[in-house]
């Protein structure tokens, strides 16, 4: 026996199927031409009871290529079978294997207009029946986008949005289109955000909360949506959801605080749309921010962490924020993740005070804050991520702070673990990042006792081997951080200089046509520098840079050859006064 179920909800009288029957149903269905809609309607129902009754064997049986344009025929010329048709083709389209013959017999576009109905029952089946067909079928999908469905969609959800079954079907087609970009782009000239919010809203299950969420959040790769979702309010409904469920530990709700939080920080990754966010430091979520960082939920603290480094993108916010005192939030979230923390909110965090720092206006307040000596007790994180972060927030925290930087170029612990990260070979931006930072105290400090410092634990030899980096910016810093260690205390370093073999270095340099000018100009700056020792004055003899300083002097870049004349003349004028006669 099958119940069968005529209207949402609404049960008819009990009907028994003589399962041999459903050949004959098929077979009447063929000849719809010549039956009535009355009879078309029986032998609907009579395919829909035998696929209750046995879904496996009956599908089996409608692998008959010729049922399924005899099924879109109904739709288009028998509109009162639309109903009973749709609801047909959506059982069938359960199955995987009828899902060709189905889109071979043109049913998804024959389904699209039965969309503007506004009969419940049919834009029911409708939907099921072309979610299940064009399911994983981006070509379909696409098709159903330029077809209009997506106007469709939104207005079902605008004008049903009681109706379980119906938000239940929208909101899974709405799952299946959202990662396509033509339909995020039909989607934006919606108010598609502003139903869906109210879905969020009106949510009361794990499983319709994250489905809402995860269209939201393919949405939010488009900035236009990004907009649009926190101008209806998105945000804070998802901050209500992280109310809700944040002193849980059960997997459920955990995963919903999870898709939230995830959420939000996408909204934030568009500029306007995190502007928005802000409203200069009175936004909700900015408001949430200090709760957040205090927590005990590490889910929270990375959501609190990478909402403070987003708005940081933006150097009025920063001074906004470090004004509102988000900097010690920051670094008492740190400490709490020195030993066993949670990589991800350390690396977040730093992130955060990294962006902070950027504004010249802030450096001075969060040095006197305690930034630099505070975040120095992640020195001994054994996290590659970590480390990289620290190192880069470090080197823009000294950047034009002199005392700043001959403070910390003299801490030995600093000094030495920046030295041994510099022979990271397991991690290449751990070892760009502690070169660079070396370079950067000797260029913001220009201290003789940062030179002894940097010497003393061995790290000139790093700074040599950064001049023949692959990025040129890196070069570049090492060059004059070399030339100024070089001008303020040579007689300390030359003899790692020598060690390293700094001037044939910096000769191949000067001879390789794909070094850039503005190397070639530094490499010879710093070249000057060493003449004032005689052991260095001698290897750049001996290596004939001469020769090659005279080539520079037709160089087709002004500067280069500016200070390759400049350059010949010291090499000269310290030659005559030695009394050494070069070649």
């Amino acid at each position: 026996m099958v119940i069968f179920v005529n209207k949402i909800g609404n049960a008819v009288a009990p009907i028994y199927l003589d399962f041999k029957s459903l050949n004959q149903h098929l077979e009447c269905l063929k000849l719809f031409g010549h039956e009535t809609e009355g009879q078309i309607l029986e032998s609907l129902n009579g395919i829909l009871l035998a696929l209750a009754e046995n879904k496996q064997r009956s599908s089996s049986l409608l692998t008959d290529p010729g049922i399924f344009p005899t099924l879109a025929q109904i739709l288009k010329v028998h509109p009162s079978c639309a109903v009973k048709a749709a609801q047909v083709i959506a059982e069938i389209a359960k199955n995987e294997e009828t899902k060709k013959p189905c889109i071979d017999a043109g049913l998804v576009l024959a389904l699209v207009p039965l969309l503007e109905s506004t009969d419940q029952e049919m834009l029911l089946h409708a939907g099921r029946a072309i979610g299940r067909i064009c399911y994983e079928n981006s070509h379909l999908q696409e098709q159903l986008v330029e077809a209009g469905v997506i106007t469709s969609l939104v207005r079902i959800l605008t004008d049903y949005p009681d109706s379980e079954p119906l938000v239940r079907v929208n909101l899974l087609a709405l799952c299946n289109l959202a990662n396509l970009e033509i339909a995020k782009e039909a989607l934006s000239k919606t108010k598609v955000a502003e139903h869906l919010v109210k879905q969020l809203r009106r949510a009361e299950n794990h499983q319709r909360i994250e489905t809402i969420i995860e269209v939201l959040q393919m949405l939010a790769e488009n900035d236009a949506l990004k907009v649009q979702m926190v101008e209806a309010g998105v945000h804070e409904a998802l901050s209500e959801i992280l109310l809700r469920f944040q002193g849980s530990s059960q997997a459920e709700d955990m995963g919903s605080v999870k898709a939230a939080s995830n959420l939000i920080v996408s909204l934030l990754l568009g500029d306007e749309s995190m502007q928005k966010m802000f409203a200069n430091g009175c936004g909700i979520i900015y408001q949430k921010v200090g709760t957040w960082l205090a927590s005990n939920h590490p889910q929270l603290q990375l959501t609190g962490a990478l909402a403070v480094a987003n708005f940081a993108r933006n150097d009025g916010n920063c001074v906004r924020m470090v004004q509102l005192g988000v900097v010690l939030q920051l670094l008492d979230l740190l400490e709490q993740h020195v030993d066993n923390g949670d990589v991800s909110v350390q690396h977040a965090a730093l992130s955060a005070l990294r962006n902070l720092a950027i504004p010249v206006a802030n450096k001075v307040q969060m040095l006197e804050e305690g930034v630099a000596e505070r975040i120095q007790m992640l020195l001994r994180s054994e996290m590659a991520p970590v480390q990289f972060k620290l190192l880069g927030t470090l080197r823009m925290l000294i950047d034009g702070q002199a005392d700043t930087a001959e403070m910390l170029g003299q801490d030995p612990l600093l000094i030495n673990r920046l030295v041994q990260w510099c022979d990271a070979q397991e991690h290449a931006g751990v070892r760009g990042e502690a070169n660079r930072l070396l370079a950067s105290l000797l260029r913001h400090s220009r201290s003789q006792e940062v030179v002894k410092a940097i010497q003393q634990a061995q790290g000139v030899k790093h700074l040599v081997s950064m001049t023949t980096s692959e990025h040129v910016i890196m070069q570049n810093e090492a060059l004059i951080a070399l030339a100024i260690a070089s001008a303020i205390n040579l007689e300390v370093i030359k003899d790692s200089l020598k060690e390293s073999r700094l001037v044939q270095s910096l000769h191949k340099l000067l001879q390789d046509e794909c070094t850039g000018p503005e190397v070639k100009y530094n490499s010879m700056g710093l070249l000057c520098s060493l003449l004032n020792s005689g052991d260095l004055k001698q290897e750049v003899e001996e290596d004939n840079i001469k020769e090659t300083l005279e080539k520079l002097c037709s160089h087709s870049n002004a500067n280069v050859v500016k200070q390759a004349v400049m350059t010949l003349q010291i090499l000269r004028d310290e030659s005559q006064n030695t009394g050494f006669v070069s070649p």
